[in-house]
Formats: C-alpha cells, structure tokens, sequence
C-alpha cells in the first residue's frame, strides 16, 4: 500500500496511529528521508492518525543515514525511533558487547541532537536477547534520550517461566514503547521451533502482562506486530485475509489493556 492508502486502511480497522519503517525495504527508504518521510507523515496525519514512533535499522552515528533519518524524524515532532540489530558473532562475546555499547552510545547522541528518543528492542538471539547483557549499558544513557522498546514475545523465548518477568521488571523504569506479539514452542522431526501465532493463541500470559505495564505506569506506543502465516489463493485473498487477522488481534489488544488499566 502505498502511505495515503496504508494510513486509511489502518484507521478504519481501528488504529491510533503508525509505526512507520524507516529502514531498507520499508514504508520510507532511508536514503530518501529527507524528501520522502514528510510526505508519508502528512499523509497519515490528513487520515488524523498519529506517527509515535519510527522503526529503523540504524545501530550507529556513522551510518550514513543516520544524521539524516533522526533530524527528519525530530522536525516532523516523530517522539521515538527503534534502533537496530547488534548481533552476536559468538567469537568474543564480550568485545562483541563492548563494540554494541560504544555503537549505541554514539547513536542516543546522535539522537539527543535530534531531539529523538532511542527505545532499544530485545529480540532473541541478538545481543539484549536477554536483557542483562545490554542494561549496564542503557544505566549509564541519559534516560531520556535512552530506553527500551519492549518486546514480551522474545522475552518469553529467552526467559520462559519467570524470565520475562524479571526483564518486564528490569526494562519498566525506562520503558518507551512495546512490541506486541505471540508465539509458542512447536515439535517437528527435525526437533523444537519457534511458531508465531494471533495473539492469545501462544505461550505469552497477557494478562500478566497488562498487569505489570499497568503498574509501571506505561502510557507509551504499543506496535501491534503480525509475523505468523496469513494464508490466501491469490494476493487480493491474502490482503483481506490479512485485515481480518489484524482486527482479530487488535480487538483481543485492546481488551486486554482496558481490563489492565480500568
């Protein structure tokens, strides 16, 4: 879709707002930012949506196209940006952990410059997969140019049982947005795997977790995120198919959170 026809599909399935991407590949090609992310904003605030956040691939100041997305991102009034991924090459893990902290460093100053704040999001087998790992660094950042961007689904993967738990617990004073999605442990011939799923149908215990966000007072953006196999005969089947599986996931979003928060 293109960004007029992204915003008012959005808007009639219920939504406040867009994570907009900003990353290869997505709604807003990095190398064109400066040109093209205003007039994807304008589009999606004509429909009277909001942009709270914007999704990025960036993981240091000296990507070229950082200066540019995070100075458009802080004119346009954009209050949030995702990082992107470090990830683990399992040589050193500890360099490997030093290199991410001097990288991230150097990117939530570039985004302070900007006026952006940085939500770093955990994702299983990257480093901050499980959170730990990364929260020495993120303590010593300005928190409000630094924080974390949420995400219960891999902290399930990597925490199980009381994992998540800890690292709810762990990342809820400086919590910007979260990431919303479900899964569960599948069995095959070949061994265990990962299934995504719609929300409530996997192993996340959701109202826990409304609970937990609820008292540590989060009032930020949720990102609504459908990774799991949408089937369909053709590619117009698989659109429709897909807004049915968005308003079903949206609706189970919303009531979870407004049994949390009364």
């Amino acid at each position: 879709m293109n960004w007029q026809q992204l915003a008012q599909a959005v808007k009639k399935m219920g939504f406040g707002g867009i994570d907009l991407t900003v990353r290869p590949g997505g709604h807003v090609l990095p190398e064109r930012v400066a040109e093209d992310l205003p007039k994807a904003f304008a589009s999606i605030k004509t429909e009277g949506l909001s942009v709270p956040m914007i999704t990025t691939g960036l993981t240091s100041a000296n990507d070229p196209t950082a200066k540019p997305i995070l100075s458009t991102a802080g004119k346009l009034g954009i209050p949030f940006y995702k990082s992107g991924y470090y990830k683990y090459q399992f040589k050193d893990v500890r360099r490997e952990l030093e290199k991410f902290g001097a990288d991230f460093t150097g990117l939530i100053e570039a985004g302070k410059q900007a006026g952006v704040q940085c939500g770093f999001h955990n994702h299983e087998g990257y480093i901050g997969a499980p959170l730990w790992d990364v929260a020495p660094v993120i303590d010593r950042l300005d928190p409000k140019w630094a924080g974390y961007y949420f995400d219960v689904r891999h902290a399930v993967v990597e925490g199980g049982g009381a994992g998540w738990k800890i690292t709810t617990n762990l990342v809820a004073p400086r919590l910007k947005m979260i990431a919303v999605k479900d899964f569960y442990w599948e069995k095959s011939a070949k061994g265990w795997y990962i299934q995504n799923c719609p929300l409530g149908e996997g192993m996340v215990d959701w109202r826990q977790y409304f609970k937990l966000l609820r008292q540590a007072n989060f009032h930020g953006p949720v990102s609504l995120h459908l990774e799991y196999e949408i089937p369909g005969e053709n590619a117009a089947a698989k659109e429709e198919n897909t807004i049915v599986a968005i308003q079903r996931d949206l609706q189970f979003l919303k009531a979870g959170i407004a049994e949390a928060y009364k």
